[in-house]
């Protein structure tokens, strides 16, 4: 499926030397991506889907870490 070979390419895609609006981007496409995964799971039940889901989740989260930043101590 053209789905999922998009999302494996995104999971393996480098995220080092990103703009703020590459981030914006990519966090996006990774929502993007896990909403259309996860109608298809949906149907199919197949756990493969759901591991792929979280991989993407995960690093939908480290970019959104990064975009919002540290919270200061003041």
């Amino acid at each position: 499926m053209k789905l999922i070979e998009n999302a494996i390419e995104f999971e393996n895609r480098k995220m080092s030397n990103m703009t703020t609006s590459d981030r914006v981007a990519a966090s996006r496409e990774a929502k993007s991506l896990i909403l259309s995964i996860n109608e298809i799971y949906k149907k199919t039940k197949d756990s493969n889907l759901m591991d792929l889901m979280k991989r993407l989740t995960e690093k939908k989260r480290k970019i959104e870490k990064r975009l919002k930043g540290v919270p200061s101590l003041t």
